[in-house]
């Protein structure tokens, strides 16, 4: 289960935020996801706990949210949304495209408690 890895990672980025404000604790974590980033949000937010654990963020809510997948045409420029399954140009179907969003996990925002 690589989510806790993510969790741990994620953990680290929070606790440098916080020490660089001078936060106690954190309340809040929020996560934007895309469906192609390889990781699912339930398995992470079932590992959140474990990895929380004695942390400045043991308490925080874990807030998730999902992004979908937009792809550019290299052939004829729209940008339009797709599926994990189909990248293709719903415009004029042609293959050649690039993923604009939704391969991206993303730290959002962190809400910090400060002595």
């Amino acid at each position: 289960m690589h989510e806790l890895s993510v969790c741990l990672s994620i953990l680290q980025q929070v606790d440098a935020i916080a020490r660089e404000r001078g936060a106690s604790r954190a309340s809040r974590i929020e996560l934007r996801i895309g469906p192609l980033s390889g990781v699912e949000p339930d398995l992470l937010r079932n590992a959140w706990p474990l990895a929380a654990a004695g942390s400045l963020a043991e308490h925080a809510e874990l807030a998730i949210s999902e992004s979908g997948i937009v792809v550019h045409c290299d052939s004829c420029g729209a940008e339009s949304e797709a599926t994990p399954n189909r990248l293709a140009c719903p415009a004029c179907k042609d293959f050649r495209t690039r993923v604009v969003s939704g391969d991206e996990m993303i730290l959002q925002r962190v809400e910090l408690l400060t002595p």
